[in-house]
């Protein structure tokens, strides 16, 4: 029998204590739920952009990838992953692979190794450090079609001033970028040259966010200078070492300015980068389905190297 004095039970039951919402409350919820947001309207112009200049080439070059994508042929076949199998019997793919894993090799190794050197060396703040910090990053602001200009003019044998130097001193003049063995080799040098600068000033913003009381405690125990460097320093920068070392792979990975203004790829092929053969694939020889997928190829070697120095360089905030 229902009571008169309240009325029939809400058929709606009450769960853990909570106090049913009435109409009125949750309708302005619901409608503040499905409220536009005007920050679209300030993001719309970016959105726009990237997507017509970045998302959208991305994707049609993976489409280009599946088809024997020639510029100005009439017929443009899909061949599925034909461009694929077809770069994984290509001498000159494995040719430029390999030559763009020693230059990365060679050049991030020398990298991080001289620019961590050259931040604890340059690390405390006097107008002299200063000075130095400054004149080792001026040349990461410098184009490298500009800084590859300046040193193949230095490193001519003919009217270089290098082989000027060397033949004063008595040397005999060497062909730096004519050498089989030696072209490699000299653009590691320039782009260690290059971007030293960069890598020192990322590991010295990385040397001032480690704790003074570390130190401290490292010195009261007695610990040497190296010591001190291995125990403390170097774990305390794992982020700033991880972060130098992707930029600077990545980086490595995508030479091309350097290598096409200072040899071409030569001589004989012994600079030709992965880049390189994408550009002359594409934009000489128009093979666009083939350097579509010499690009994705190179997309996931990038990644898979980047995850690997994820997982070599992991840090916790237990470290």
């Amino acid at each position: 029998m229902t009571d008169q004095l309240t009325g029939p039970v809400p058929s709606r039951t009450v769960r853990d204590g909570a106090a049913p919402r009435s109409g009125l409350e949750a309708g302005p919820t619901r409608r503040r739920r499905h409220r536009f947001q005007p920050a679209w309207l300030f993001m719309a112009p970016s959105l726009l952009i990237l997507g017509a200049f970045v998302v959208f080439p991305i994707l049609r070059s993976l489409w280009y990838s599946f088809f024997d994508w020639t510029v100005g042929a009439t017929s443009q076949p899909f061949v599925g992953i034909g461009n694929y199998v077809k770069l994984f019997h290509d001498g000159q793919f494995w040719n430029a692979l390999g030559i763009t894993l020693e230059y990365t090799v060679a050049s991030v190794v020398l990298l991080v190794v001289l620019g961590f050197v050259a931040a604890l060396l340059l690390q405390r703040e006097t107008l002299a450090n200063r000075i130095v910090r400054s004149v080792f990053f001026f040349p990461t602001i410098v184009s490298l079609v500009t800084i590859g200009l300046v040193w193949k003019f230095l490193l001519d044998p003919d009217i270089g001033l290098v082989g000027g130097i060397t033949t004063m001193l008595g040397l005999p003049s060497v062909a730096w970028l004519q050498s089989t063995s030696l072209a490699l080799p000299t653009i590691v040098f320039v782009s260690v040259w290059k971007s030293i600068g960069f890598a020192m000033i990322l590991f010295v913003a990385g040397l001032k966010g480690v704790p003074a009381e570390r130190y401290e405690a490292a010195q009261l125990d007695g610990a040497t200078r190296w010591q001190t460097v291995w125990q403390i320093t170097l774990p305390s920068i794992r982020p700033t070492m991880l972060f130098t070392s992707m930029i600077l792979t990545i980086q490595s990975f995508q030479v091309f300015d350097l290598v096409y203004v200072m040899t071409g790829g030569g001589p004989v092929f012994h600079t030709d980068t992965l880049v390189n053969l994408l550009y002359r694939d594409g934009f000489v020889n128009y093979q666009t389905g083939y350097a579509s997928a010499i690009s994705w190829v190179l997309f996931v070697i990038i990644m898979l190297i980047s995850l690997l120095q994820l997982r070599l360089f992991r840090y916790d905030d237990v470290d």
